[in-house]
C-alpha cells in the first residue's frame, strides 16, 4: 500500500490518499476543511498517468469541519463513495453551522452525500486492502478510525504525545479513555497515522504519551505496555 500524506486547511488537518499497489485503486480519509486537498488531486490527475489516482471511496473519521468540510468539493470531481461512521449522522449535520463554534462563519460547509454509514467492524475492500472501521467515541459521538493491515489511521483520537480533545460540542471524556484503552491494545508497531502532526506507533506512544499512562499501570508495574 502505498500512502501519501496531505496537510490542509487553516487546522492543518492530515487527509490520506492510500493507493493499492496491486489494482491501483485509491481510497480518501478525511477531506480536510475546504478545496485544498481537491486542488491536489486535481493536481496529480493532471501529472503522468502513473500519479493519476483512481479513487474509489472517500472514509471520514469523523465529521468536525477540518476533517469534513471539504467533502461537498471532493463530490463535485469524483465519483466516489462516501462513507461516514453511523453513529455520527448528527454531527454532520452541523456542518452548516461549526464555524460558529469558533467564531468563523465563514468555515460553515455545507453537508455533502453519504453512501454508507459504517458499523464497528465494518470492512470495505479497495482491491487487495481491506480497510477495517473500528468505532471509536469520544472525541465527536462517532468518531471512528481505520485499520489497514499494520496501519491505524487515527483522526483526532490519538496523536504522537497528546490524545483528541473532549470539550467541543458531543464530546465524552468517558468514551475517549474507553476508545484509547482499545486501540492501545493493537500491535506495539502498528503505525498511527493521526489526524494531526506527525505519524507514531502504538508501542512509543504508550511507553510515553502523558495520556496513555493507563495503559503502562495496566499491570501494576509501572513498566511501560507490551502485547
Amino acid at each position: 500500500m502505498q500512502i501519501q500524506k496531505f496537510t490542509v486547511g487553516m487546522f492543518q488537518a492530515n487527509c490520506y490518499l492510500l493507493t493499492d499497489e496491486q489494482s491501483g485503486l485509491s481510497a480518501i480519509i478525511d477531506t480536510g476543511d475546504g478545496a485544498d486537498l481537491a486542488h491536489n488531486i486535481e493536481a496529480m490527475a493532471q501529472g503522468s498517468h502513473a500519479n493519476h489516482p483512481e479513487i474509489h471511496a472517500i472514509f471520514l473519521t469523523h465529521a468536525h469541519v477540518d476533517h469534513a468540510g471539504g467533502l461537498v468539493t471532493l463530490q463535485e470531481s469524483l465519483h466516489a463513495q462516501t462513507c461516514l461512521p453511523a453513529m455520527e449522522k448528527d454531527m454532520f449535520q452541523t456542518l452548516p453551522a461549526q464555524g460558529l463554534w469558533f467564531g468563523m462563519p465563514q468555515y460553515n460547509r455545507p453537508c455533502g452525500r453519504i453512501d454508507r454509514l459504517l458499523h464497528d467492524g465494518d470492512v470495505f475492500r479497495i482491491g487487495s486492502l481491506d480497510i477495517q472501521f473500528i468505532s471509536t467515541p469520544g472525541h465527536s459521538p462517532g468518531h471512528g478510525c481505520y485499520l489497514v493491515g499494520d496501519d491505524l489511521f487515527s483522526g483526532d483520537l490519538l496523536f504522537a504525545g497528546s490524545i483528541g480533545r473532549t470539550d467541543l460540542p458531543m464530546g465524552d471524556g468517558r468514551a475517549m479513555q474507553q476508545s484509547l484503552a482499545r486501540v492501545v491494545a493493537l500491535p506495539p508497531h502498528t503505525k498511527v497515522h493521526s489526524g494531526h502532526g506527525p505519524p507514531t506507533t502504538i508501542g512509543d506512544e504508550v511507553a510515553r504519551n502523558p495520556f496513555l499512562s493507563f495503559a503502562r499501570q495496566a499491570a501494576g508495574t509501572g513498566k511501560p505496555w507490551h502485547r
